[in-house]
């Protein structure tokens, strides 16, 4: 039996500008802007949601399986995934397209410019359920693309497969009856505290609304932890303090997902899911990158016992 991770895989180069853009940028010229960042760093990293959550599961000593569309030049990243153990059989390469990809420019101040290319995640359609060719136990839906999320998490519905509506940072596609008919069919649903607000103006469902609909809602909170709302039941997650200093908060998220779904197929309780969840993101918040980042058990075991005073329940 399978963890299915369902999403795109991207690729991230970042681009560092040692100077600050409105050095270089003229507010009153916006309309005809034309200029140049000279950028001596830069580096290129594995990303996207479901690479990086399939990572974080594959160093839990799971196999997940990735469903999702890559381009023509996916070569690295995928024997960086078979590195892994991550089976990316369901992994379709799409002809004449490129793999997702996000291009970041960071100014000294932090500022950033971004570009995101979807390439080869707008044909996310081309995979089904039916093309998995094992027995799945559990899967979540993290961004796929507009058309790929309603597809994938209606299939997964009809097939009786609980899953985990992650929507991320493409909330804002879906409409108001897209999102509420999605809370309601899936099991689990993950969100961040901006996203729970935009999920309460975009669907009109507050968190109340949606806990009442699904097994489990899961709320992460960034530095102050996360909650867990199971029925009547809220678990509240303090965060977990490491020696190291925080230094990149890409792929934390997903990293917590992991932890989610670790958790949920081993059928520990949520307490205990949701302190390890958060332990991963915090391996992964002092690292740079989104894959970067090695724990295994024995460390996560010294790190939860230091964080929440008690053993790793065997």
């Amino acid at each position: 039996m399978s963890i299915l991770v369902c999403g795109s895989p991207a690729y991230a180069t970042l681009l560092s500008f040692e100077e600050r853009f409105d050095q270089h940028i003229l507010p009153d010229q916006l309309h005809k802007i034309s200029t140049t960042f000279r950028v001596p760093a830069m580096r290129r990293e594995f990303g996207g949601c479901s690479g990086n959550i399939a990572y974080n599961l594959a160093m839990l000593g799971e196999s997940p399986l990735v469903m999702g569309a890559v381009g023509e030049d996916f070569a690295p990243y995928r024997a960086h995934l078979a590195r892994l153990g991550v089976i990316d059989r369901h992994i379709r390469t799409i002809p004449g397209q490129y793999t997702a990809q996000c291009f970041i420019i960071s100014d000294r101040d932090g500022n950033q410019l971004m570009a995101f290319h979807p390439g080869s995640m707008d044909h996310a359609t081309a995979n089904h359920l039916s093309d998995v060719d094992g027995p799945v136990e559990l899967a979540i839906v993290a961004p796929s693309g507009y058309h790929g999320c309603l597809q994938h998490c209606r299939e997964l519905f009809e097939a009786g497969v609980p899953f985990v509506f992650d929507p991320g940072q493409e909330l804002p596609l879906f409409a108001r009856e897209e999102l509420r008919r999605l809370v309601e069919i899936a099991s689990y649903v993950t969100l961040n505290d901006y996203e729970a607000e935009l999920m309460r103006e975009r669907a009109g469902l507050t968190l109340d609304d949606i806990r009442r609909q699904v097994r489990a809602l899961i709320v992460t909170r960034g530095s102050h932890g996360s909650e867990i709302y199971v029925g009547d039941t809220v678990y509240l997650i303090p965060r977990v303090e490491m020696p190291q200093k925080p230094v990149d908060p890409s792929g934390c998220g997903d990293a917590y997902r992991a932890g989610l779904l670790y958790g949920i197929r081993h059928g520990l309780d949520w307490q205990v899911t949701g302190r390890l969840a958060n332990v991963l993101g915090a391996i992964k918040v002092v690292s740079q990158g989104a894959q970067n980042h090695f724990f295994d058990w024995a460390r996560l075991k010294q790190l939860y016992r230091q964080a929440y005073n008690e053993e790793w329940p065997e």
